[in-house]
C-alpha cells in the first residue's frame, strides 16, 4: 500500500525527483515558464508556506460546495477549521496513518525553527500546525493531490466527530 501511496497513478508520467508530472502543479509550472522544483529540496516553512495555502483553499472549495451564504459565516468556518489548535488535532489523529515518509516531512516541520508565533494557539498547537502544512505543502508539490485530499478528508471527519460529541 504504502508503494501506492508514494508513486503517481499509472497514467501519470513521473520526474526523477518523483513529481507527478500532469497535474495542476507540473501545468503551474510550465503555463508560466517556471523551473520544476523538487519539494525535497525546499526547506520545511517553505513547504508550510504554500501547505497553509493549499489547505485554506481546499477547506474554502468544500465551504463553498455546500451552497451559497454570507461570506462572513463562511469565513468563521474556515478559520475554525484551518487554526492552529484544529490543524494540531486532525495531523494527531493522522499520524498513525502516515507513510515513513510522510512522517518524515511532518516531523521536519513541527521541528523547524520559525521565527512566528501563532497568536491564539500554544507553541505546541503553532509547532504541529506548521508540520501539517509542511505536509500538505509536500504533498501538493510532488503533484500526490489524492492522497493528499484522503488525508484531509480523513482529519476533517474525525474533527466534525469530535465536535459532534461535545
Amino acid at each position: 500500500m504504502e508503494e501506492s501511496i508514494n508513486k503517481c497513478n499509472n497514467d501519470i508520467k513521473q520526474s526523477a525527483d518523483g513529481i507527478c508530472q500532469d497535474n495542476l502543479t507540473y501545468d503551474i509550472w510550465k503555463s508560466l515558464g517556471l523551473k520544476e522544483v523538487s519539494p525535497r529540496q525546499l526547506s520545511p516553512l517553505v513547504l508550510a508556506y504554500i501547505g497553509d495555502s493549499i489547505f485554506d483553499l481546499v477547506v474554502k472549495t468544500m465551504i463553498v460546495t455546500k451552497g451559497n451564504t454570507q461570506v462572513n459565516k463562511m469565513n468563521r468556518v474556515a478559520s475554525s477549521i484551518v487554526k492552529a489548535e484544529s490543524q494540531s488535532k486532525m495531523i494527531g489523529y493522522l499520524e498513525d496513518k502516515l507513510t515513513e515518509e510522510e512522517e518524515s516531512v511532518y516531523k521536519r516541520g513541527r521541528n523547524a525553527k520559525s521565527y512566528t508565533s501563532a497568536k491564539n494557539a500554544s507553541i505546541s498547537d503553532y509547532r504541529r500546525a506548521t508540520g501539517f502544512e509542511a505536509l500538505m505543502g509536500y504533498l501538493y508539490m510532488s503533484g500526490r493531490y489524492e492522497r493528499m485530499c484522503e488525508l484531509i478528508k480523513d482529519a476533517l471527519d474525525y474533527l466534525e466527530s469530535e465536535r459532534n460529541s461535545k
